[in-house]
């Protein structure tokens, strides 16, 4: 990240969180204070937000590109990209936790607990399982994907079904201390980044996942969408497992 970018990222964070709300306590903050903040970072002039465009509202609208924030649920996406696409070049951010440290609020007496950092690192391959809903939109050459790699603190209800409340508890909010850093997918070439140098080809599902260091069931998620988009393709198989080369 450069100077002005941190400063910008700031700039967009002290405006949704502010210090007078830090004050008033997190029961203060939207829901969606990552969406807000990533909203105002790339668009800091309010005038691009929340703009009427093809009969649908786009996050930010400069005059000539859209960009969306989209923390969740891709499948939402494709009524907008339906009509977007055609006529804009049109940007999904997806922010991903970097680092994360997990904090519990207690819904009667709203005492806040916790502050354990959470052992998972964010990693591009987290995106895929959203990127999956919106395949088919993958290849359109209006269309790119940007990963905004965040740390961040992440606020969660004490209202689980288990004995301490906390499995299948609902996640309150999520608030963004610091952008680390991006990653963008403007063409299908920008994929070859997820796949490492040292992956000896041919390779199959399970030893893409053990280099990368992801399940079998996410990496398979990942080889599909590299290969629909052209840059990886089948060479037979090993067994039951489709083998792979990155297509020249």
């Amino acid at each position: 990240m450069t100077e002005e970018e941190i400063r910008r990222f700031e700039a967009a964070k002290e405006k949704i969180v502010g210090r007078s709300r830090e004050r008033s306590g997190i029961g203060t903050l939207s829901e969606k204070t990552v969406h807000a903040v990533l909203k105002n970072y790339y668009a800091p002039d309010v005038q691009m937000h929340e703009i009427q465009v093809e009969n649908c509202v786009a996050d930010i609208y400069t005059g000539t590109d859209i960009v969306e924030i989209q923390t969740r649920n891709f499948n939402r996406m494709r009524v907008k990209l339906d009509r977007f696409l055609p006529c804009y070049p049109v940007t999904i951010v997806y922010p991903i936790p970097l680092t994360k440290r997990l904090f519990w609020i207690d819904e009667e007496s709203g005492e806040i607990s916790g502050g354990r950092k959470s052992p998972v690192r964010g990693n591009p391959y987290m995106a895929f399982p959203e990127l999956y809903k919106i395949k088919s939109y993958l290849r359109d050459p209006n269309l790119s994907i940007r990963l905004a790699f965040l740390n961040m603190e992440e606020y969660k209800l004490l209202n689980g079904w288990s004995r301490d409340k906390k499995r299948g508890s609902s996640r309150f909010d999520r608030i963004p201390i610091s952008l680390e850093k991006e990653m963008e997918f403007v063409c299908p070439q920008d994929y070859l980044q997820l796949l490492p140098y040292e992956l000896a080809e041919p390779f199959t599902v399970m030893d893409f996942g053990k280099q990368v260091h992801i399940g079998k069931q996410l990496a398979g998620i990942v080889l599909h969408i590299l290969h629909y988009v052209g840059v990886v393709e089948r060479d037979g198989k090993r067994g039951n497992a489709y083998l792979y080369r990155v297509r020249e």
